[in-house]
């Protein structure tokens, strides 16, 4: 999924931005207790994450960094002899609340900088990620991402031209994401939206990577399967009015309004007044992408306009209720540690730590033996794409040549009434294919 929004800052940002940059030591008790060479015969790895830790964000981000301490914590931060520290690091802005291209290259640049970082994990912003990718390429420092889903970061189909090269100027594959991409994602949306009943699209998009994407991606495949679309038009988010558009919206007859888009540009906003000036089932109902599902966005929208809407929500991969196996035990695992529901990407963030645990045992030798951190690197990044038939939370999975997973589970939910400080919760709806 997501995702971007934010101004690009400069260096002002750099310097005013608090960061939390602080490393957390997973082996816990033991570890802090014994001497480092007792307790990490073969030294230290550090892992370094990169995400939004402020604003409407807060909740996600701590989620995710949730679900890479849980990882960690299943070894008991040791991994082959190595001891494993996270570095978490806040790409957001303090000025916008929003990740910030100039912090996410500054963050990136740290984590290569640093003699011991093997792997920087992030980010949740597609936009970001354009940013990092071709830092961590050059350091041949493998990047695993628990929530990006821009397409064009790995892959042709969805890209922009010159896509995914760009992101690679060592002319090798570093980026990896267990979880399945919008080219999916955004098809998947309008043949769902077709089997709703909805006759005629009017689609938004934030003007970000993300949000653009993949509602030119459900444009496309609506007009491909007889989906009549009005317009894609692109909103300034940083209006507190949408009305302009919504007015214009209501003219066109539209009985269904698409968003591409994350909770901070603007879906709030949209759907908030959407109901304001008319705009609700069964006359028009809202749809949009995983970016939008969050807690946050109930919150903020007001769960009586969500619920007039009759909003839907599509998301790659199972509910987390729906899991079985492996996915079924790190939801519970997740609930009983943290005594709370995971985040939308929480438990990818767990699954992308646990591919890069089970990558560093395999690639142990080869880091012990190398004879500079570039060649630790590559060992690392090399056994994290060789990842096959890796047991995941969605089921078995692998990375294909591009660092994409070779599964496209998707699901539905729908916005429902609900107890609770909210009102309102995001429920299971359907499996989509």
């Amino acid at each position: 999924m997501p995702h971007d929004s934010a101004d690009q800052g400069g260096p002002a940002m750099r310097v005013l931005r608090v960061t939390t940059a602080v490393a957390l030591c997973l082996g816990l008790v033991g570890f802090a207790a014994g001497t480092d060479a007792q307790q990490c015969p073969k030294g230290k790895l550090r892992l370094y994450t990169s995400w939004p830790m402020q604003g409407a964000m807060l909740p996600e981000g701590t989620g995710m960094k949730n679900g890479v301490d849980l990882a960690v914590s299943e070894v008991n931060g040791l991994v082959a002899g190595f001891c494993l520290e996270v570095v978490n690091l806040d790409d957001a802005s303090p000025q916008t609340g929003k990740w910030d291209g100039a912090v996410e290259a500054e963050n990136a640049n740290k984590a290569v900088g640093d003699p011991l970082a093997l792997v920087y994990i992030g980010t949740y912003n597609s936009g970001a990620a354009k940013v990092s990718i071709p830092i961590t390429n050059r350091a041949h420092m493998a990047q695993v991402t628990p929530a990006n889903t821009y397409p064009g970061l790995t892959k042709k189909r969805g890209a922009a031209p010159g896509e995914p090269e760009i992101y690679r100027p060592g002319g090798f594959v570093n980026y990896f994401r267990p979880i399945p991409a919008d080219d999916i994602q955004g098809a998947v949306a309008a043949k769902w939206a077709k089997r709703l009943g909805a006759k005629k699209v009017f689609v938004l998009n934030d003007q970000e990577l993300y949000g653009k994407g993949i509602a030119d991606v459900f444009e496309a495949t609506a007009k491909k399967i007889g989906l009549p679309v009005v317009a894609n038009e692109g909103i300034d988010w940083k209006q507190p009015d949408q009305k302009p558009v919504l007015t214009k919206i209501r003219a066109s007859g539209a009985d269904l309004v698409y968003m591409g888009g994350v909770i901070e540009t603007g879906a709030q906003v949209i759907i908030r007044q959407m109901k304001e000036v008319g705009l609700v089932a069964p006359r028009t109902r809202f749809m949009g992408p995983d970016g939008l599902l969050e807690e946050e966005l109930l919150k903020g929208a007001t769960c009586d306009a969500v619920l007039a809407t009759d909003m839907r929500i599509t998301f790659a991969g199972l509910p987390f209720e729906k899991m079985r196996g492996v996915g079924a035990k790190t939801y519970e695992t997740y609930k009983s540690k943290y005594g709370k529901e995971p985040t939308s990407y929480a438990l990818y963030a767990a699954e992308g730590g646990r591919v890069i645990v089970d990558a560093i045992k395999r690639a142990a030798p080869q880091i012990e033996k190398a004879k500079d951190v570039t060649e630790k690197r590559e060992a690392l990044r090399k056994a994290i794409a060789s990842t096959k038939n890796f047991e995941g939370i969605n089921g078995k999975w692998s990375f294909d040549e591009n660092g994409d997973v070779d599964y496209d589970t998707m699901s539905g939910f729908k916005a429902v009434k609900a107890d609770g400080p909210i009102g309102c919760k995001f429920q299971f709806e359907t499996i989509l294919e």
